[in-house]
C-alpha cells in the first residue's frame, strides 16, 4: 500500500512552516535577550569609638525586616519625591537587608567590645537581641542634580530573658555621591553604611551595658 502524495506534501509543508517559524522567532527578537548585569557591593569602614563601653554580655542580631520593595538586590533610586525606580543593568550582590546585617555583624565583632555576637539562629546564648527594620535603602536625588545614599533603620534592643524592650531608636543617614554613575552611588552607600553602623553599634553598646549594670545593682 503506497502513501497518499497529498498527505506527504501536507506533512512536508507543516515541517517547513515549523522550521521557518522557529528561525523567525529566534531572529526577530521575540525571545528575551540576556541582559548584562553589573554587580555592586559597598565596602564600608566602621570606625571604633574609644568611648564605646566594654560589654561582658553576648548579642544576637536579627536580619532586618524590609518590605518587598526593599528586600531585594535591586538598586533603588528616587529621582523625585513620590517616585521610586531601579538602576537598569545593575544590582547589589545580595538583598539590601543582608548588606546591612553583614556590616553590623562584622563591625560588632571587629570592635572587640562584646563577649560574643552572632546572627539569629546560630545557637549563641545571647542575653540581648537587636531587632531591625530597614525602611530606606535608596539613592535619593531629593530635587538635586546628584543623589545621596539614604539609609533609614529602625532598631530595638531586647533583653531575651524577659522579652523586654530596653531601648528603641530610628537611625537616618545619607551620604552624598560624587556623581550620578552607579559606581559613585555604590561608594556613597559604603559611606552611609559605615556611618549608620557606627551609630547603631555605639547606641546598642551604651543602652545594653546600662541595662546590664542596672540589673546587677538590683537586690
Amino acid at each position: 500500500m503506497t502513501d497518499c502524495p497529498t498527505a506527504r506534501i501536507a506533512s512536508i509543508l507543516r515541517t517547513a512552516v515549523l522550521i521557518v517559524a522557529t528561525a523567525a522567532l529566534a531572529g526577530c527578537g521575540i525571545l528575551p535577550k540576556q541582559e548584562t548585569l553589573a554587580l555592586y557591593r559597598p565596602e564600608p569602614a566602621v570606625s571604633v569609638d574609644p568611648a564605646w563601653p566594654q560589654a561582658n554580655w553576648q548579642l544576637q542580631v536579627a536580619r532586618p525586616y524590609a518590605d518587598a520593595t526593599h528586600d531585594s538586590a535591586r538598586i533603588l533610586v528616587r529621582p523625585q519625591r513620590g517616585e521610586l525606580q531601579v538602576y537598569r543593568g545593575a544590582a547589589w550582590t545580595q538583598p539590601a537587608p543582608d548588606l546591612v546585617l553583614d556590616t553590623l555583624l562584622r563591625a560588632f565583632s571587629d570592635s572587640g567590645r562584646l563577649a560574643g555576637v552572632a546572627r539569629r539562629g546560630e545557637g549563641v546564648n545571647a542575653q540581648y537581641e537587636l531587632l531591625l527594620d530597614l525602611r530606606r535603602f535608596e539613592s535619593d536625588y531629593n530635587d538635586g542634580a546628584t543623589p545621596s545614599a539614604r539609609i533609614e533603620l529602625g532598631a530595638r534592643l531586647v533583653h531575651n530573658a524577659d522579652n523586654r524592650v530596653v531601648a528603641s531608636r530610628v537611625f537616618d543617614v545619607d551620604a552624598a555621591a560624587d556623581g550620578t554613575d552607579v559606581a559613585q552611588v555604590n561608594r556613597a552607600f559604603a559611606d552611609a553604611l559605615g556611618e549608620i553602623g557606627a551609630q547603631v553599634i555605639g547606641w546598642s553598646l551604651t543602652e545594653g551595658q546600662g541595662d546590664a549594670s542596672s540589673r546587677k545593682q538590683r537586690p
